[in-house]
């Protein structure tokens, strides 16, 4: 217990050291500093919901076949409602891909204009 509660101390401290210099920057000063943010903001998005999205899918997978091994005879419900989980599951890594496109059209929007 100890050792974990150590760990994430240590954690919290190696995240606060690496934040000081994000803290001690100034306004942003305009939409260059907008458009690198917002393409931050849609790599960690995506990069999480496509994790999210894989990591609830290979589990899904495995309880229905875990299920389909238990109960054979019940193996066509079990997949259609494995099916039904997956596109739902789907859904929400495309919702998340649709809004990087708005994102960076956004990008596009806050570039400069050459004089």
């Amino acid at each position: 217990m100890a050792r974990k509660v150590a760990s994430i101390v240590l954690c919290c401290a190696a995240l606060a050291w690496g934040a000081h210099p994000a803290f001690a920057q100034g306004t942003a000063s305009g939409p260059a500093d907008q458009n690198m943010y917002i393409a931050i903001a849609i790599g960690f998005g995506l990069g999480i919901a496509v994790f999210g999205g894989a990591f609830g899918q290979g589990r899904a997978i495995a309880a229905s076949v875990e299920a389909m091994a238990r109960q054979p005879e019940a193996g066509g419900r079990i997949f259609g409602a494995m099916i039904i989980g997956l596109a739902l599951i789907e859904t929400l890594v495309i919702y998340i891909w649709v809004t990087t496109f708005v994102m960076m059209g956004r990008m596009t929007d806050l570039a400069p204009v050459p004089h």
